[in-house]
């Protein structure tokens, strides 16, 4: 049986260009990066912003000649004006592409697993039995930590009924893309933040501290002290989360922390991306520029994160 929570989301940490930094905890769009993103240490962040996550593992198994012929092809499905020139309305394009063709082959994925009668619809009982079917004849007796497992589906049954807008227990495919990432529709966004609150409100007050907010994303080592940014996200959590400044967390403020509609994150990594690429600054990114960092580029949205197949029948 399939045995997996969906719930959980990326810790992002924001980007040059966003502020405060490590802007949010749940990425609007899917298709940047696992990796938390430190401007210190964004190697890796860069490389699955440009290239794009899934594919990331084959473009570093390419020669440095495999490599570079396959970048210039990536850049040249850019390049939509042909000018030999990637610009940021170019790049930016680019990258919300990559960002909903991974939602895309994500739901295609998970769709053939859970659509057991192959109807072209997916219903609550058919995820539920495919996801937890085995165990729920014993009703999770045979697993260690049984509330987790039904805590999980608590979980999945009230965000794919959040989903499922006509209340027919059935979700459509629109629906079930819904349910998979609901961080990417305005009616699933009570349910991200509930979700969001369960994960780090450690005591169940219904609201989130400093020490709970810091510790959903660093734990210390037997005596480690908390690096630089540990404090600043203290000095953000004081300064600009705890907006009523009484020394926590709502459900509203939760909220504009974590989806924080007017930012574009696209946006902010096309402009990351040339801040870092563009050696002679005139906004513009040329071929040259890319190959002269290839090993930056090759760890970006760009090319899906290093494993990119260009594939000539994928439409812009």
């Amino acid at each position: 049986m399939l045995l997996r929570s969906l719930g959980p989301f990326f810790l992002l940490v924001g980007l040059a260009f966003a502020v405060p930094a490590k802007e949010k905890r749940v990425h609007r769009h899917s298709d940047l990066s696992d990796h938390a993103h430190d401007d210190a240490h964004d190697f890796q962040y860069d490389h699955e912003a440009f290239l794009g996550k899934e594919e990331a593992k084959t473009f570093d198994q390419l020669t440095p000649e495999e490599s570079k012929a396959k970048l210039a092809k990536i850049v040249d499905r850019i390049d939509m004006d042909k000018d030999g020139f990637v610009s940021h309305g170019e790049l930016h394009y680019w990258i919300k592409h990559r960002q909903r063709r991974y939602i895309e082959e994500n739901v295609n994925k998970h769709w053939k697993e859970y659509d057991q009668n192959s109807d072209d619809k997916i219903a609550w009982e058919e995820y539920k039995n495919t996801t937890y079917g085995y165990y729920m004849d014993e009703e999770f007796d045979d697993v260690d930590d049984k509330a987790t497992y039904r805590a999980m589906l608590i979980r999945d049954e009230r965000r794919f009924k959040t989903a499922d807008r006509d209340g027919d227990g059935i979700a459509t495919r629109d629906e079930f893309t819904a349910f998979l990432h609901p961080e990417e529709f305005d009616h699933m966004k009570g349910v991200v933040v509930h979700e969001t609150m369960g994960d780090i409100d450690k005591n169940g007050d219904g609201k989130v501290d400093i020490d709970e907010y810091i510790g959903d994303m660093f734990t210390p080592q037997d005596g480690e002290s908390e690096p630089e940014w540990v404090l600043t996200e203290r000095k953000h959590f004081r300064e600009f989360r705890d907006t009523n400044k009484d020394g926590y967390l709502d459900d509203g403020e939760v909220a504009h922390w974590i989806l924080p509609g007017e930012i574009d994150h696209a946006d902010n990594e096309a402009k990351h991306l040339i801040h870092e690429t563009d050696t002679n600054k005139d906004n513009r990114l040329s071929l040259s520029e890319l190959l002269d960092k290839i090993d930056y580029i090759k760890t970006s949205t760009i090319t899906d994160y290093g494993g990119m197949a260009v594939d000539e029948h994928d439409e812009l």
